[in-house]
């Protein structure tokens, strides 16, 4: 095994790295002597280990080869684009698998220049004769936009319905509330379809002024109205075979809706000023935060508009309804950002991960996305501190369980800085907070320093 040329080891059910090669060992920066004994989450990012060890866990009763595309971790913290081939093993000793390791990085055409890989999280696959192609990987081929990670069940479930929809051309209603990602779900669905040779056209119907909505969706003709110089192609013209993504549809006027329904039952569109039917072929997929059954029932949104749509609905679940994506989705955030601001982060406090998962998230992917991008600024190590949200008298649901979260993560740093919050070392610079704010979260929690005994 120790000489074996390919990137290759053994592990127990439990997780135990029984055996390495040389060739391994040099992949992730590790000798053979260190590995072995040891858990094979040393080889992974937080929350990707037990990804693996879970799959162990279940090998015996496989009895095929497993694969799957993640993120490694070398010594030195940097991550790593890899395929993970599992196949098990069995002897009189238990199951034992055999882990092979290929490097994804000159394939994806990243990491030459020392940066970290970014790779997405499709469900373990059964190595079949018929190669299956996740999803993200597939869109990857083409644009590199989609960067879907989620190990969750309900992640993965509006993974698979993206990618069932995908190869058709049927109409696609998002559903999910702001911040849940609805948008890169229809990047991710047009990258993988047909139309995926020319861009998406994007359109945030709520964002447009009523009066303008229409010109923007459909064009207008030169001198429809005191004004209009020229002629103006609308958006669905642009988005002539390929997709046309329309971002808070329950937002579009009432007037609106009519020609819209018409795109969707005649592909033709008219121009402002004009009686001339122009053909179209774009694919629409819609998104909204709103309850279109609700607006349908108070007369905000026409029902027959609503069945059109609602071909093929995905609803995007809440970032608090997958908390157990919250440690990947951190680390595909901080390698991001780690670029943007030429920083390095070797580790995470493991609190913070721990309380980051207890959240709510009420702003969801967005609220998690700044609150990383604001520990990063402040960063000056490479182990990365994430401050909790701070929580508010309107803060609902598991705000309780929060503070109880908050105010144990913050006794536990104050302890180990002993009880010292200011200068280097001290508590505020662990929490990357100000002093004074952290005084400030210290009373409201009720925290104060023990007396001498």
């Amino acid at each position: 095994m120790a000489t074996a040329p390919a990137p290759v080891l053994l592990a127990h059910a439990d997780g135990t790295v029984v055996d390495a090669s040389e060739a391994l060992g040099r992949m992730f920066g590790y000798s053979r002597e260190e590995l072995v004994g040891r858990p094979v989450d040393l080889l992974f990012p937080p929350g990707m280990g037990s990804i693996v060890r879970q799959a162990l866990a279940g090998a015996d009763g496989l009895a095929v080869e497993t694969r799957r595309e993640m993120l490694g971790r070398h010594r030195e913290g940097t991550l790593l684009a890899i395929e993970v081939r599992l196949e098990p093993l069995p002897g009189e000793s238990g199951v034992v698998s055999r882990m092979s390791v290929a490097d994804l990085n000159d394939r994806l055409h990243i990491g030459a220049a020392g940066r970290p890989a970014r790779v997405d999280h499709p469900t373990w696959e059964v190595n079949e004769t018929t190669e299956h192609v996740p999803l993200a990987r597939e869109g990857r081929r083409h644009s590199g936009a989609s960067r879907i990670i989620g190990q969750s069940a309900v992640a993965q479930r509006v993974v698979n319905q993206a990618r069932q929809v995908a190869a058709t051309d049927s109409t696609v209603l998002l559903l999910g509330e702001t911040g849940t990602g609805k948008e890169l779900f229809a990047t991710a669905i047009h990258e993988q379809s047909a139309r995926r040779g020319r861009a998406m056209v994007r359109v945030n119907c709520g964002a447009i002024p009523a009066t303008l909505i229409e010109c923007e969706l459909f064009g207008r003709e030169k001198g429809a109205f005191t004004g209009a110089l020229a002629r103006q192609v609308g958006r669905f013209e642009l988005a002539d075979t390929s997709t046309i993504f329309l971002d808070e549809i329950g937002d579009l006027p009432h007037d609106v809706q009519v020609k819209l329904l018409r795109v969707l039952e005649e592909r033709t569109i008219e121009r402002l000023g004009s009686s001339r039917p122009i053909a179209v072929d774009t694919r629409i997929i819609a998104a909204t935060h709103r309850n279109l059954e609700q607006r349908v029932q108070a007369g905000l949104f026409r029902e027959d508009l609503y069945y059109r749509l609602n071909v093929f609905p995905i609803h995007v679940p809440p970032l608090r309804e997958r908390t157990e994506d919250v440690p990947a989705l951190v680390w595909h955030m901080v390698e991001e950002f780690s670029r943007a601001f030429g920083k390095r982060i070797d580790a995470i406090d493991q609190d913070c991960l721990a309380a980051l998962q207890q959240y709510h998230w009420p702003g969801n992917l967005r609220e998690l996305r700044n609150l990383v991008e604001r520990a990063m600024i402040v960063a000056t190590g490479r182990r990365l501190t994430i401050p909790l949200p701070a929580v508010t008298p309107t803060t609902p649901r598991r705000s309780a369980r929060l503070v109880d979260v908050e105010r144990a993560h913050i006794h536990s740093v104050l302890e180990s800085a002993r009880w010292r919050i200011r200068g280097a070392g001290g508590a505020a610079e662990r929490l990357a907070l100000k002093p004074t704010t952290l005084e400030t979260r210290m009373a409201r929690l009720g925290l104060r320093r023990p007396r001498e005994s």
